[in-house]
Parts: C-alpha cells; sequence; structure tokens
C-alpha cells in the first residue's frame, strides 16, 4: 500500500458504493488520503453521501460538471478549508441515450458535443482550475476504456469521446509537467457499474471480455483503485501522459 497520508484528494464521479470512483476513493483512504467527494445534484447526494461517510470523507459538495459556476464554487471551498490539493480523480461521463445507442455516424451535433463536454472537457477545465492549488506539484487521473482504442459493438460515440479524453491526457501532461503534476488514465475492463449500464448489450461485452482475457475474468473497482492509489503517490510520479490498462490483460487480445 502506498503511503498517502495526508494528501488532499479530490474524487469525482461516484454514484454508488459500486462506481470505479468508489473503488479509486477507497483506495485512497485506506493510504491514508484525506477525501473531497462531490455528488452531481440533489437527487444523487442520498446515494453519494453513505459512500462518502463510509470512506470518511471530510468534504461532500455539489458538482455539476455542466453548471458554468460550480467547479470555481468547488474549489475555492477545498482551498479554504484544506489550503491546496494533491490528488483529482475523474470519473465522469455521459452521452445522450439516443446519441449513444444510435449509429455514430448518426449521432447529433448536440449530443455528440454534450458527451464530449462531460466526458472529456470538464477533464481539462478542471485541470485548469485546480493547478494554482497544486503549487507543490500533484497526481490527477481519468478513466478511459479499451473502446477509445479500438471499435467496440455497442460503445458508440463514447468511442471517439473517450479516445479524445486520452489525447487530451497527453496534453494535460506536457503541460502540467513543468509544474510537478501527473496526469495518467486508467483504463479499466468492463464493470457493472451504474454507468456502464446504460450501454446495450453491456452485459455480452463483459461476457465476451471474461472469457477471453488471459486471466479468464473481469476486474474489481477495488484493482483499479489500487493503480489510482499508486499513480497518487510520490514515488509514481515520474509516470506521467499514460494510459494504462487494469483489465486482466484484455486489451492484449479483445
Amino acid at each position: 500500500m502506498p503511503d498517502l497520508v495526508n494528501l488532499r484528494a479530490l474524487v469525482i464521479g461516484i454514484a454508488n458504493d459500486k462506481s470505479i470512483a468508489t473503488g479509486c476513493a477507497r483506495a485512497l483512504a485506506q493510504a491514508g488520503a484525506r477525501l473531497a467527494v462531490t455528488y452531481p445534484n440533489d437527487k444523487a447526494k442520498p446515494f453519494v453521501e453513505p459512500v462518502a461517510r463510509e470512506l470518511g470523507a471530510e468534504l461532500l459538495l455539489p458538482l455539476d460538471v455542466e453548471a458554468a459556476d460550480q467547479p470555481e464554487a468547488l474549489l475555492a471551498e477545498i482551498a479554504k478549508t484544506w489550503g491546496g490539493l494533491d490528488v483529482i480523480v475523474h470519473s465522469v461521463a455521459f452521452a445522450p441515450r439516443d446519441d449513444l445507442h444510435g449509429p455514430v455516424t448518426q449521432s447529433t451535433r448536440d449530443g455528440f458535443a454534450r458527451a464530449m463536454d462531460v466526458s472529456c472537457h470538464s477533464f481539462l477545465r478542471l485541470l485548469g482550475a485546480a493547478a494554482p492549488l497544486m503549487p507543490d506539484g500533484g497526481a490527477a487521473m481519468t478513466i478511459s476504456y479499451y473502446g477509445a482504442e479500438k471499435a467496440v459493438a455497442h460503445y458508440g460515440i463514447m468511442g471517439p469521446v473517450k479516445a479524445a479524453l486520452e489525447a487530451a491526457v497527453r496534453y494535460a501532461a506536457v503541460e502540467l509537467g513543468p509544474l510537478g503534476i501527473s496526469v495518467n488514465a486508467l483504463s479499466p475492463g468492463p464493470l457493472a457499474t451504474r454507468a456502464a449500464s446504460g450501454i446495450d448489450h453491456f452485459g455480452d461485452l463483459m461476457e465476451h471480455a471474461a472469457a477471453v482475457a488471459p486471466e479468464r475474468r473481469l476486474v474489481t473497482i477495488d484493482e483499479v483503485g489500487a493503480l489510482a492509489a499508486f499513480l497518487a503517490s510520490r514515488p509514481a510520479r515520474a509516470i506521467t501522459g499514460e494510459v494504462i490498462h487494469v483489465d486482466a490483460g484484455y486489451n492484449v487480445v479483445g
């Protein structure tokens, strides 16, 4: 277990106790990090609050990444309470249902733009706003998927959007590297999360992954979290601009 004692970590994207973000937050907390956790709206708060309480999060704050004023308000509260930030975990993705389930070539302009804004540009906006809170460096990470590299059936417009996210990671790593901030993407195999449930035939995708992955299994949110905790540690800061698979080897045969 890496030593993250007293590192201040912001985790965005917890929907419930089965979220990838929950696995990341749990691993960070177990390694000693202090947690700030967000919820997107009042409807989601009752599902996020028990997780935040279980993990001992010091801050539970609203963050709708589409609301222009909320990221700034979130970071202002973190600055006021903690005086700075060391770790960012961004696990947010969205596409309108019709655009997600339809052919990529028939996606709407507004639907594609919204998917790109929520799933990709929100990460860049967050990094740009949070960098001043990380004067001593830090670690930032986001969540991608194999569908960014290959055309995965039923993944739809999220494939191009995640590909853009992975490119954004590389460019952000170059820009923030001189500040001592590492930027990486974690690419888990398919997991039964609330977000994944919106993808058509996702159960078939999970069965295929478990059948062909070298380890013949799916990964867990806690295994993804272990990677996040390692990347958050100071000895791992030389790793930046990378897309790191944690998928039981699925990407080498999928």
